[in-house]
Protein backbone atom coordinates (compact mmCIF):
# COMPACT_ATOMS: atom_id res chain seq x y z
CA UNK A 1 0.00 0.00 0.00
CA UNK A 2 2.67 2.75 0.83
CA UNK A 3 4.77 1.60 -2.37
CA UNK A 4 1.32 2.14 -4.09
CA UNK A 5 0.91 5.72 -2.52
CA UNK A 6 4.39 6.65 -2.99
CA UNK A 7 3.86 5.52 -7.04
CA UNK A 8 1.09 7.46 -7.16
CA UNK A 9 2.77 10.64 -5.83
CA UNK A 10 5.64 10.36 -7.89
CA UNK A 11 3.26 9.93 -10.87
CA UNK A 12 3.97 12.18 -13.80
CA UNK A 13 -0.04 10.94 -15.21
CA UNK A 14 -2.76 12.09 -13.54
CA UNK A 15 -4.12 8.71 -11.52
CA UNK A 16 -8.03 8.73 -10.56
CA UNK A 17 -8.68 6.00 -8.33
CA UNK A 18 -12.76 4.67 -9.09
CA UNK A 19 -14.46 2.53 -6.16
CA UNK A 20 -16.78 0.41 -8.34
CA UNK A 21 -18.91 -1.19 -9.03
CA UNK A 22 -21.98 -0.72 -6.93
CA UNK A 23 -22.50 -2.65 -3.56
CA UNK A 24 -18.01 -2.73 -3.22
CA UNK A 25 -16.44 -1.49 -0.18
CA UNK A 26 -12.88 0.01 -0.31
CA UNK A 27 -11.80 -0.29 3.85
CA UNK A 28 -8.43 -0.09 4.73
CA UNK A 29 -5.72 -0.33 2.09
CA UNK A 30 -8.52 1.22 -0.22
CA UNK A 31 -8.88 4.18 1.24
CA UNK A 32 -5.59 5.13 1.87
CA UNK A 33 -4.98 4.59 -1.76
CA UNK A 34 -8.23 7.19 -2.26
CA UNK A 35 -6.94 9.75 -0.19
CA UNK A 36 -3.85 9.78 -2.26
CA UNK A 37 -5.02 9.48 -5.96
CA UNK A 38 -4.92 12.56 -7.74
CA UNK A 39 -8.62 12.53 -8.21
CA UNK A 40 -11.13 10.02 -6.72
CA UNK A 41 -14.81 8.54 -7.49
CA UNK A 42 -17.19 6.26 -6.09
CA UNK A 43 -20.01 4.55 -7.77
CA UNK A 44 -23.23 4.53 -6.37
CA UNK A 45 -24.07 2.53 -2.92
CA UNK A 46 -20.10 2.03 -2.55
CA UNK A 47 -18.20 2.46 1.01
CA UNK A 48 -15.07 4.20 2.21
CA UNK A 49 -13.32 4.24 5.86
CA UNK A 50 -12.45 2.09 8.83
CA UNK A 51 -8.56 2.40 8.54
CA UNK A 52 -7.33 1.33 12.05
CA UNK A 53 -4.57 -1.15 11.59
CA UNK A 54 -5.33 -4.77 13.30
CA UNK A 55 -2.74 -7.26 14.17
CA UNK A 56 -3.65 -10.65 12.83
CA UNK A 57 -1.82 -14.04 14.23
CA UNK A 58 -2.14 -17.70 15.14
CA UNK A 59 -3.44 -16.59 18.48
CA UNK A 60 -6.50 -14.02 17.19
CA UNK A 61 -6.77 -10.90 15.92
CA UNK A 62 -6.59 -7.57 17.67
CA UNK A 63 -7.03 -3.77 16.90
CA UNK A 64 -3.56 -2.32 16.79
CA UNK A 65 -3.51 0.75 19.50
CA UNK A 66 0.50 1.57 19.56
CA UNK A 67 0.72 4.89 19.27
CA UNK A 68 3.56 4.84 17.21
CA UNK A 69 2.25 3.11 14.49
CA UNK A 70 -1.56 4.80 14.88
CA UNK A 71 0.01 8.19 14.33
CA UNK A 72 2.16 7.25 11.31
CA UNK A 73 -0.77 5.80 9.82
CA UNK A 74 -2.37 8.84 10.49
CA UNK A 75 0.20 10.95 8.90
CA UNK A 76 0.17 9.17 6.22
CA UNK A 77 -3.83 9.41 5.46
CA UNK A 78 -3.61 13.52 6.89
CA UNK A 79 -0.74 14.20 4.47
CA UNK A 80 -2.55 12.57 1.20
CA UNK A 81 -5.91 13.95 2.20
CA UNK A 82 -4.57 17.72 3.15
CA UNK A 83 -1.99 17.88 -0.63
CA UNK A 84 -5.42 16.72 -2.49
CA UNK A 85 -7.39 19.00 -0.97
CA UNK A 86 -10.09 16.75 0.77
CA UNK A 87 -11.27 16.40 4.29
CA UNK A 88 -8.55 16.04 6.60
CA UNK A 89 -10.74 15.66 9.95
CA UNK A 90 -12.92 12.76 8.48
CA UNK A 91 -10.11 10.69 6.94
CA UNK A 92 -7.90 10.81 10.35
CA UNK A 93 -11.37 9.43 11.70
CA UNK A 94 -11.46 6.89 9.20
CA UNK A 95 -8.59 5.50 11.45
CA UNK A 96 -9.08 6.92 14.79
CA UNK A 97 -12.90 6.20 14.67
CA UNK A 98 -12.89 3.69 12.29
CA UNK A 99 -16.10 6.43 10.12
CA UNK A 100 -17.49 4.84 6.90
CA UNK A 101 -19.51 6.90 4.53
CA UNK A 102 -21.16 5.83 1.24
CA UNK A 103 -20.44 7.73 -1.99
CA UNK A 104 -23.20 10.23 -1.41
CA UNK A 105 -21.45 11.43 2.24
CA UNK A 106 -17.78 10.92 0.53
CA UNK A 107 -18.83 13.42 -1.90
CA UNK A 108 -20.95 15.72 0.38
CA UNK A 109 -17.93 15.59 3.04
CA UNK A 110 -15.63 16.33 0.29
CA UNK A 111 -13.29 13.18 0.46
CA UNK A 112 -13.84 12.16 -3.06
CA UNK A 113 -14.66 14.97 -6.00
CA UNK A 114 -16.83 12.44 -8.16
CA UNK A 115 -19.88 10.33 -7.91
CA UNK A 116 -20.34 8.39 -11.46
CA UNK A 117 -22.48 5.01 -12.03
CA UNK A 118 -19.96 3.95 -14.68
CA UNK A 119 -16.21 4.41 -16.04
CA UNK A 120 -17.76 6.31 -19.37
CA UNK A 121 -19.80 8.66 -17.10
CA UNK A 122 -16.73 9.27 -14.90
CA UNK A 123 -14.26 10.02 -17.79
CA UNK A 124 -17.02 12.61 -19.18
CA UNK A 125 -17.08 14.34 -16.08
CA UNK A 126 -13.48 14.59 -15.27
CA UNK A 127 -13.08 15.94 -18.78
CA UNK A 128 -11.34 19.47 -18.72
CA UNK A 129 -10.40 19.37 -15.13
CA UNK A 130 -7.07 20.53 -14.11
CA UNK A 131 -4.69 17.97 -11.70
CA UNK A 132 -1.82 18.70 -10.46
CA UNK A 133 1.42 16.16 -10.49
CA UNK A 134 4.99 15.73 -9.92
CA UNK A 135 5.40 17.53 -13.40
CA UNK A 136 3.19 20.45 -13.46
CA UNK A 137 -0.40 20.73 -13.83
CA UNK A 138 -2.13 18.41 -15.97
CA UNK A 139 -5.54 19.65 -17.96
CA UNK A 140 -8.01 16.20 -18.53
CA UNK A 141 -8.26 15.09 -21.87
CA UNK A 142 -10.60 12.39 -21.08
CA UNK A 143 -14.23 12.64 -23.33
CA UNK A 144 -14.72 9.54 -25.50
CA UNK A 145 -11.11 8.54 -25.13
CA UNK A 146 -10.13 5.02 -25.57
CA UNK A 147 -10.11 2.53 -22.95
CA UNK A 148 -7.60 0.19 -22.70
CA UNK A 149 -7.68 -2.30 -20.01
CA UNK A 150 -4.72 -4.13 -18.90
CA UNK A 151 -4.17 -8.10 -17.16
CA UNK A 152 -1.32 -9.78 -15.63
CA UNK A 153 1.26 -11.68 -18.22
CA UNK A 154 1.70 -14.64 -17.94
CA UNK A 155 4.58 -14.43 -15.88
CA UNK A 156 3.06 -11.53 -13.50
CA UNK A 157 0.03 -13.98 -12.81
CA UNK A 158 2.84 -16.83 -12.10
CA UNK A 159 4.52 -14.80 -9.54
CA UNK A 160 1.21 -13.22 -8.39
CA UNK A 161 0.35 -17.02 -7.22
CA UNK A 162 3.38 -17.59 -5.37
CA UNK A 163 3.38 -14.59 -3.92
CA UNK A 164 0.31 -15.50 -2.20
CA UNK A 165 1.22 -16.48 1.78
CA UNK A 166 -0.81 -19.45 1.60
CA UNK A 167 0.92 -20.93 -1.97
CA UNK A 168 4.03 -20.24 -0.83
CA UNK A 169 3.74 -21.80 2.57
CA UNK A 170 2.26 -24.67 0.84
CA UNK A 171 5.24 -25.24 -1.10
CA UNK A 172 7.44 -25.08 1.68
CA UNK A 173 5.72 -27.61 2.99
CA UNK A 174 5.35 -29.64 -0.47
CA UNK A 175 8.96 -28.87 -0.61
CA UNK A 176 10.31 -29.93 2.58
CA UNK A 177 8.67 -33.49 2.51
CA UNK A 178 9.39 -33.81 -0.96
CA UNK A 179 13.41 -33.64 0.53
CA UNK A 180 12.14 -35.89 3.10
CA UNK A 181 11.19 -38.39 0.60
CA UNK A 182 14.15 -38.45 -1.40
CA UNK A 183 16.49 -38.66 1.83
CA UNK A 184 14.21 -41.99 2.47
CA UNK A 185 14.04 -43.01 -1.23
CA UNK A 186 16.92 -41.75 -3.73
CA UNK A 187 16.17 -42.11 -6.97
CA UNK A 188 12.64 -41.31 -7.20
CA UNK A 189 12.44 -37.39 -8.33
CA UNK A 190 11.09 -36.63 -4.30
CA UNK A 191 14.76 -34.37 -3.97
CA UNK A 192 14.25 -32.89 -7.23
CA UNK A 193 10.43 -31.89 -6.72
CA UNK A 194 11.25 -30.68 -3.10
CA UNK A 195 13.89 -28.77 -3.83
CA UNK A 196 12.13 -26.99 -6.93
CA UNK A 197 8.92 -26.05 -4.51
CA UNK A 198 11.46 -24.72 -1.78
CA UNK A 199 12.75 -22.12 -4.48
CA UNK A 200 9.17 -21.39 -5.37
CA UNK A 201 8.45 -20.71 -1.86
CA UNK A 202 11.05 -18.61 -1.18
CA UNK A 203 10.76 -16.66 -4.18
CA UNK A 204 7.22 -16.05 -3.49
CA UNK A 205 8.41 -15.50 -0.15
CA UNK A 206 10.59 -12.58 -1.14
CA UNK A 207 13.52 -13.83 1.41
CA UNK A 208 11.26 -11.05 4.05
CA UNK A 209 9.70 -13.46 6.30
CA UNK A 210 9.58 -13.69 9.75
CA UNK A 211 12.86 -15.22 11.56
CA UNK A 212 11.26 -16.97 14.25
CA UNK A 213 8.91 -18.82 11.71
CA UNK A 214 11.89 -20.53 9.76
CA UNK A 215 13.52 -21.34 13.00
CA UNK A 216 10.04 -22.97 13.84
CA UNK A 217 10.25 -25.01 10.50
CA UNK A 218 14.32 -26.11 10.79
CA UNK A 219 13.89 -27.35 13.99
CA UNK A 220 9.94 -29.32 12.59
CA UNK A 221 11.74 -30.28 9.76
CA UNK A 222 14.91 -31.84 11.96
CA UNK A 223 12.68 -33.82 14.53
CA UNK A 224 10.54 -35.02 11.31
CA UNK A 225 13.56 -36.28 9.35
CA UNK A 226 14.86 -37.85 12.64
CA UNK A 227 11.45 -39.60 13.32
CA UNK A 228 11.55 -41.52 10.02
CA UNK A 229 15.31 -42.59 10.33
CA UNK A 230 14.57 -44.50 13.49
CA UNK A 231 12.57 -46.76 14.91
CA UNK A 232 10.19 -44.92 17.24
CA UNK A 233 6.98 -44.76 18.65
CA UNK A 234 6.39 -41.44 16.62
CA UNK A 235 6.75 -38.54 19.53
CA UNK A 236 9.42 -36.73 17.64
CA UNK A 237 7.49 -36.98 14.28
CA UNK A 238 4.38 -35.60 15.68
CA UNK A 239 6.58 -32.98 17.45
CA UNK A 240 7.91 -31.48 14.57
CA UNK A 241 4.37 -31.53 12.59
CA UNK A 242 3.42 -29.14 15.37
CA UNK A 243 6.20 -27.03 15.16
CA UNK A 244 6.02 -27.16 11.69
CA UNK A 245 2.36 -25.95 12.05
CA UNK A 246 3.43 -22.96 13.70
CA UNK A 247 5.98 -21.87 11.61
CA UNK A 248 4.22 -21.65 8.37
CA UNK A 249 1.44 -19.73 11.26
CA UNK A 250 3.84 -17.24 11.49
CA UNK A 251 5.72 -17.29 8.19
CA UNK A 252 3.35 -14.11 7.16
CA UNK A 253 6.17 -10.83 8.23
CA UNK A 254 4.94 -8.98 10.64
CA UNK A 255 6.06 -5.68 9.30
CA UNK A 256 3.37 -2.70 9.47
CA UNK A 257 2.57 -3.17 6.36
CA UNK A 258 0.91 -6.48 6.33
CA UNK A 259 -1.06 -5.21 10.00
CA UNK A 260 -3.38 -3.92 7.26
CA UNK A 261 -4.30 -7.35 6.04
CA UNK A 262 -7.81 -8.10 5.50
CA UNK A 263 -9.45 -10.65 8.33
CA UNK A 264 -11.21 -12.91 5.69
CA UNK A 265 -7.63 -13.27 3.82
CA UNK A 266 -6.18 -14.48 7.01
CA UNK A 267 -8.91 -16.58 8.07
CA UNK A 268 -8.71 -18.49 4.74
CA UNK A 269 -4.63 -18.75 4.93
CA UNK A 270 -4.89 -20.10 8.67
CA UNK A 271 -7.42 -22.50 7.75
CA UNK A 272 -5.33 -23.96 4.85
CA UNK A 273 -2.21 -24.25 6.78
CA UNK A 274 -3.77 -26.09 9.38
CA UNK A 275 -5.83 -28.34 6.70
CA UNK A 276 -2.72 -29.02 4.85
CA UNK A 277 -0.81 -29.80 8.53
CA UNK A 278 -4.01 -31.88 9.08
CA UNK A 279 -3.20 -34.15 6.26
CA UNK A 280 0.25 -34.65 7.53
CA UNK A 281 -0.58 -35.83 11.21
CA UNK A 282 -3.05 -37.94 9.65
CA UNK A 283 -0.17 -39.95 7.96
CA UNK A 284 2.31 -39.74 11.04
CA UNK A 285 -0.67 -40.53 12.96
CA UNK A 286 -1.92 -44.07 10.71
CA UNK A 287 2.14 -44.92 11.34
CA UNK A 288 2.29 -44.68 14.70
CA UNK A 289 -0.93 -46.87 14.85
CA UNK A 290 1.37 -49.68 12.47
CA UNK A 291 4.28 -48.86 14.26
CA UNK A 292 2.33 -50.17 17.61
CA UNK A 293 0.17 -53.16 15.82
CA UNK A 294 3.71 -54.51 14.87
CA UNK A 295 5.31 -53.91 18.49
CA UNK A 296 2.16 -55.86 19.94
CA UNK A 297 2.80 -58.96 17.62
CA UNK A 298 3.72 -62.22 19.14
CA UNK A 299 7.07 -62.79 18.79
CA UNK A 300 7.81 -65.03 15.61
CA UNK A 301 11.62 -65.81 15.97
CA UNK A 302 11.26 -69.57 14.94
CA UNK A 303 9.54 -68.55 11.71
CA UNK A 304 12.23 -65.88 11.32
CA UNK A 305 15.23 -68.02 11.77
CA UNK A 306 16.12 -69.65 7.98
CA UNK A 307 14.41 -66.41 6.46
CA UNK A 308 15.97 -64.08 4.17
CA UNK A 309 16.58 -60.15 5.00
CA UNK A 310 17.89 -57.39 2.82
CA UNK A 311 20.66 -54.96 4.49
CA UNK A 312 19.71 -51.56 4.10
CA UNK A 313 22.87 -49.84 5.36
CA UNK A 314 26.76 -51.19 5.54
CA UNK A 315 28.07 -52.01 8.51
CA UNK A 316 31.28 -53.56 9.25
CA UNK A 317 31.59 -57.12 11.12
CA UNK A 318 29.80 -57.40 14.62
CA UNK A 319 28.58 -53.87 13.95
CA UNK A 320 24.02 -53.43 14.68
CA UNK A 321 22.75 -51.86 11.32
CA UNK A 322 18.84 -51.67 9.45
CA UNK A 323 18.13 -54.66 7.59
CA UNK A 324 14.66 -54.77 6.11
CA UNK A 325 12.59 -58.24 6.81
CA UNK A 326 8.74 -58.52 5.41
CA UNK A 327 9.01 -55.03 4.71
CA UNK A 328 10.15 -53.84 8.01
CA UNK A 329 13.22 -52.70 9.37
CA UNK A 330 14.70 -54.65 11.94
CA UNK A 331 18.55 -54.29 13.72
CA UNK A 332 20.49 -56.45 12.49
CA UNK A 333 24.43 -58.01 12.46
CA UNK A 334 26.67 -60.55 11.02
CA UNK A 335 30.68 -61.58 11.46
CA UNK A 336 31.19 -61.16 7.77
CA UNK A 337 29.53 -57.49 7.75
CA UNK A 338 26.71 -55.60 6.03
CA UNK A 339 26.51 -54.98 2.45
CA UNK A 340 23.75 -52.42 1.54
CA UNK A 341 21.40 -54.62 -1.23
CA UNK A 342 22.93 -57.72 -0.14
CA UNK A 343 20.55 -60.68 1.42
CA UNK A 344 21.67 -62.30 4.72
CA UNK A 345 19.57 -65.32 6.32
CA UNK A 346 18.84 -65.09 9.46
CA UNK A 347 20.18 -67.55 12.31
CA UNK A 348 19.51 -66.12 15.46
CA UNK A 349 17.74 -63.41 17.40
CA UNK A 350 19.08 -61.68 20.46
CA UNK A 351 16.87 -59.40 21.71
CA UNK A 352 15.41 -57.07 18.87
CA UNK A 353 19.05 -57.70 16.68
CA UNK A 354 18.41 -60.17 14.61
CA UNK A 355 21.91 -62.90 13.83
CA UNK A 356 22.58 -62.68 10.04
CA UNK A 357 25.10 -65.18 8.01
CA UNK A 358 25.89 -64.30 4.35
CA UNK A 359 24.21 -66.20 2.16
CA UNK A 360 26.65 -68.34 -0.11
Amino acid sequence: MLRMITAIENSPLPVIAYVSPSGTAAWSAGTYILMASHLAAMAPNTVIGSCQPVSYSPLGSEPVNDSKIINAMIAVMATQARSHGRNETLAIEFITLNANVDDEAALSYGVVEYRAGSLQSLLSMVDGATVSTISGEVILNTEGAQVVEYSYRFRDSFVKIITDPTISSILFLMGVFGLIIGIQSPGLGGEIVGAVALILALVGMGFSVNIAAVVLMVIGLALVIYELTTPGFGAFGIGGVIILTLGALFIVPLTPENWLVAGDWYASFVATVLAVMAVISAFFIYIIIKIIQVRRRRPTVGVMEGDVAIASQNAPPNVTAFVSYRGEYWQGRSDTGLVIGKKYRIVGKEGPVLILKELQ
